[in-house]
């Protein structure tokens, strides 16, 4: 299936655990300013471990004006029309990683803790299934604990950990962590069991 194809689904509306609603997206031209809005009002403790520039209104400006879902597929969450979440499936789409998709989610702090990071992951997994990839990254910190117990609630497992390998934006080494998922497709769960 397309990625086109698997995208007919949204706009989505989910609802969490504790009633909160949210609306799931993909990015799109006239997002702009909102994105670049929810990427200021990320802590800038964290923002130093985001690989982009993203305080950068052109930075944004490049990624909404140039959207390539099948290359880069940002999925926002939205709360009252306002961006609070961003689940992105990174795809190669050619060369020697052209089946493994690398998934990236930052969730605004107000939001964090309801199960919406879990809702989204889970969204690209389904995506990235979809798209006929066969497996699935996910990059991290050390420090990045909570979002890699999030990704190993479903099913991500630890590939790599490299002790002092990655810096921040302000030279500090960190650790680095990869992990993985093995991507079944319908026919494939349909044999098991």
């Amino acid at each position: 299936m397309s990625i086109e194809l698997a995208l007919q689904k949204f706009p989505k509306d989910i609802r969490l655990k504790d009633g909160s609603k949210f609306k799931l997206r993909p990015l799109r031209k006239d997002d702009e300013k909102a994105f670049h809005e929810f990427f200021l009002n990320v802590p800038a403790e964290e923002r130093m471990f985001i690989k982009h520039r993203v305080t950068e209104p052109e930075v944004i400006r490049d990624w909404c004006r140039n959207i390539d879902l099948g290359r880069n597929l940002p999925l926002l969450a939205l709360a009252n029309g306002k961006i609070v979440g961003d689940a992105t499936l990174h795809q190669q789409l050619g060369g020697w990683k052209r089946h493994i998709g690398r998934v990236s989610i930052l969730v605004l702090p107000d939001y964090r803790g309801r199960g919406l990071a879990r809702a989204m992951i889970s969204e690209m997994i389904d995506l990235a299934r979809q798209a006929g990839l066969e497996k699935l990254e996910a990059e991290f910190i050390g420090e990045q604990e909570a979002a890699a117990k999030t990704f190993a609630l479903l099913g991500f497992s630890n590939l790599l950990r490299l002790d002092d390998y990655v810096k921040d934006m302000q030279a500090v080494t960190h650790d680095y962590i990869l992990m993985g998922l093995e991507l079944k497709t319908d026919e494939e769960y349909a044999g098991m069991g």
